[in-house]
């Protein structure tokens, strides 16, 4: 239990924890964007307990102030071996600022939900303190902003090009993806003497060198060098043909080292490492963890993308469906790296021993919650593979689709003595439940949808649909609308059998690149006629190191180079959005002018005039049952205020922050579509 715990449990985050480990002198020391959470779905945590397991002696400074005299980045001095750098689990601009550019006034990665305990652009500002203070010691970038930064790129809030956050920050060396791997041999050299800056064959790392240096020699490796910086500068088509190799680059078994000129120096990015074996997906996943935050935030409030998923458990990570506007292949990787059931079953033991349990799992997921263990039938056919998604536009004949594996751990769990029940919190991808569209659907895929909707549904699914729109969709890699209603039937079939008068809600986004506003009136009437009220929606948000994003600032496809338009002003953005609430009595006369003026009397009948069916999955609110309402209450985020100089706590919705961490964060771990 918390209380009885030792500080020393934790990784320590000031000096009198370093003195009290007994330390004179720290290896390494790990400054990030996010509070400490001592917790595998936070990647600080992870890194720290892995340089740990190294032998490494590490301190965390966490969230430092860099506005004042710079207290916080002095106060552990100089580490023997590196800096660690990285900006949080999300990037700090996503973090910060709305689609529509907005700042936020919350930070889910911050106790009591406070926003302005980070600066923008995080890892860069805290490198470039670092190198100002400590200009000898090296600096080792990573995190979710580092990896999706790491080559030129757009960034939507400046509304330009940036090169390589390495060229940004001064760092000396970028890890990026999931950092266990690179890091473990980055440690395994610099303890055989090797010095830092000799550190350039190593596997998923980035790092700058003068030209006049040359090209480190591998034997091994094939290079592939990419338009200039300079060159994507002055021009968007060349920019965006830089892509397709980047993205295929990271997601292949055996990928080129590719080679980017910026200025004086050339940016080498090496190949990634291959997918982690789930032995060492276990290493990584049962290190000593206390599963809380720090003790030293107990009275700032409780730190809301834990309490999200503090009784969550994730099953494994990367995702195969590819979609344009997600970046989690980009960081996490195409192929599955799943744990054990061992592994899983031992966490499920873990979490059920904390104080505060009360029986209910919130999660059992990961990225996307049905694909773990899955994976190539042929792994040869798989490592010459290039396709950027593996169900996209069809299911690879090679993928092995079975589901068995997940809908047994489910039933293990759910006999767990202990657990009340265990949620499916992840996003689920209805096209590989759906057989019209997965023809290698076995009879598997029916037993885990009657397990997933019978037992670990909190009475709504939510599922990923995007769009309706043909174009839009393969724009996306998502499947035709067709498959979703395919799915709907197998839904309510099953709601039907069993009486389980569950919702099923579907989300979608508007201003995608390729939608227009006939896509969007389309979009209106075919959820309106499956008698959807739709609440889930989002507009597009154009994130590093996306194709969408590509899309959205060139103009181009990199993949056929052919042209695209983008919704990107304010007015254009807000007309789309206003289709999704066709509903809404103040948004019916702007959609019959509009729809007027496209000559389209047709969808004014179908949308305004003709009465949809009467849906329970619509998507309103529902009451919930009894347990949930309980579990709700136990676990709603906190904010902490002042107020006459008592401290108070009130119940706040932080719907409006994408840390809803949306299990895709992590989900689970490192964020948003």
């Amino acid at each position: 239990m918390e209380n009885k715990r030792d500080i020393t449990d934790w990784l320590p985050l000031t000096m009198a924890e370093v003195k009290k480990r007994g330390w004179d002198e720290l290896d390494v020391v790990i400054i990030s964007g996010d509070a400490y959470v001592d917790h595998p779905s936070f990647g600080t945590a992870v890194i720290g307990r892995i340089l740990e397991s190294e032998g490494l002696k590490v301190a965390i400074v966490a969230q430092p102030n860099w506005k004042d005299d710079l207290r916080d980045f002095k106060k552990f001095g100089a580490p023997k071996l590196f800096f660690g750098v990285t900006g949080g689990c999300m990037d700090t601009m996503v973090n910060h600022y709305t689609a529509g550019k907005r700042r936020r006034s919350t930070d889910a990665y911050t106790p009591g939900n406070v926003s302005g305990f980070r600066p923008d652009y995080a890892t860069i500002e805290y490198s470039k303190i670092l190198k100002k203070l400590y200009p000898d010691i090296p600096i080792l970038i990573g995190g979710i902003e580092a990896s999706l930064r790491r080559v030129t790129h757009y960034d939507y809030w400046s509304d330009q090009l940036f090169p390589s956050i390495l060229e940004s920050s001064q760092a000396d060396l970028l890890v990026y993806g999931m950092g266990e791997q690179p890091l473990r041999e980055v440690v395994n050299l610099l303890q055989k003497g090797v010095p830092f800056h000799q550190l350039t064959m190593i596997k998923q790392t980035a790092y700058l060198k003068h030209k006049e240096d040359g090209i480190p020699k591998n034997k091994h490796w094939v290079d592939l060098e990419i338009n200039s910086h300079e060159k994507c500068l002055t021009d968007k088509k060349l920019f965006a043909s830089n892509f397709k190799h980047i993205e295929q680059e990271s997601n292949k078994s055996f990928a080129k080292r590719i080679i980017q000129g910026i200025g004086e120096k050339n940016l080498i990015i090496n190949p990634p490492f291959k997918t982690m074996t789930e032995k060492e997906m276990d290493t990584s996943f049962d290190l000593p963890y206390t599963r809380l935050p720090h003790p030293k935030y107990r009275k700032r409030g409780p730190i809301p993308a834990y309490e999200m998923i503090k009784f969550s458990i994730n099953m494994h990570r990367g995702c195969f469906g590819g979609c344009s506007f997600c970046t989690i292949s980009a960081h996490q990787g195409k192929f599955i790296a799943s744990r054990s059931q061992e592994s899983i079953l031992k966490e499920v033991d873990q979490v059920t021993e904390m104080p505060d349990f009360k029986g209910y799992i919130s999660d059992l997921g990961g990225p996307s919650a049905n694909m773990y263990k899955l994976k190539g039938i042929d792994l040869d056919i798989c490592d010459r593979c290039v396709a950027p998604s593996c169900i996209h536009p069809v299911v690879c004949s090679n993928l092995d689709t079975n589901h068995d594996a997940m809908t047994n751990i489910y039933k293990k769990v759910d006999a767990h003595p202990k657990v009340k029940k265990a949620f499916v919190g992840s996003g689920i991808r209805y096209d590989l439940l759906t057989k019209t569209y997965n023809k290698k659907a076995d009879s598997s895929i029916d037993r885990y949808l009657e397990q997933v909707l019978k037992h670990h549904v909190s009475g709504r699914l939510k599922v990923a649909p995007e769009h309706t729109a043909p174009d839009t969709l393969r724009l996306m890699r998502k499947p035709n609308f067709e498959h979703f209603k395919e799915f709907k039937k197998s839904f309510d079939r099953i709601d039907k059998k069993f009486n389980l008068n569950q919702q099923l809600i579907p989300y979608f986004i508007s201003s995608h690149p390729g939608c227009e506003e006939k896509d969007m009136a389309d979009l209106a009437c075919e959820t309106k006629e499956l008698g959807f009220e739709l609440e889930q929606v989002q507009d597009f948000t154009p994130t590093p190191m996306t194709v969408a994003t590509v899309i959205y600032y060139s103009g181009y496809h990199p993949y056929t180079l052919k042209e695209y338009e983008t919704p990107k002003s304010k007015k254009e953005k807000e007309k789309q959005k206003k289709f999704f609430f066709w509903y809404k009595k103040e948004n019916q006369d702007f959609i019959r002018k509009e729809l007027n003026k496209a000559d389209r009397p047709d969808l004014i009948e179908r949308l305004l005039v003709q009465k949809g069916p009467q849906n329970k999955s619509k998507g309103g609110n529902s009451q919930k049952p009894k347990w949930l309402a309980e579990q709700h209450q136990k676990s709603s985020a906190k904010t902490f205020k002042k107020k006459k100089g008592k401290r108070v706590y009130s119940n706040t919705n932080n719907d409006s922050n994408p840390s809803q961490i949306k299990k895709k964060s992590f989900k689970k771990n490192y964020k948003k579509r």
